[in-house]
């Protein structure tokens, strides 16, 4: 999983996609998480570093990874490796 590369994303956690106008914020940990999935992480990558950092439980924090990257896909902010952008 991916950012769409259209979707503007300025470092205050405001995200815009120009194709449809419509525009998020994203808390701080939000916007960590999206620099890490552009980073090319994996969900288990991502949930050990956030788990640390912010002493986390691991199973309560990849319930919210999913429910958070579950939201970029149905607001179409995010691709999977295997699509192309539209």
């Amino acid at each position: 999983m991916r950012i769409k590369k259209s979707i503007a994303i300025s470092e205050s956690g405001f995200m815009f996609n120009p194709i449809t106008g419509e525009s998020f914020t994203v808390n701080p940990i939000g916007f960590e998480i999206i620099q890490m999935i552009n980073d090319g992480l994996e969900s288990a990558q991502i949930i050990e570093t956030i788990c640390k950092k912010y002493q986390i439980d691991p199973q309560t924090f990849d319930k919210d990874l999913t429910d958070f990257t579950g939201m970029l896909d149905n607001h179409h902010l995010s691709q999977h490796h295997d699509q192309e952008e539209a």
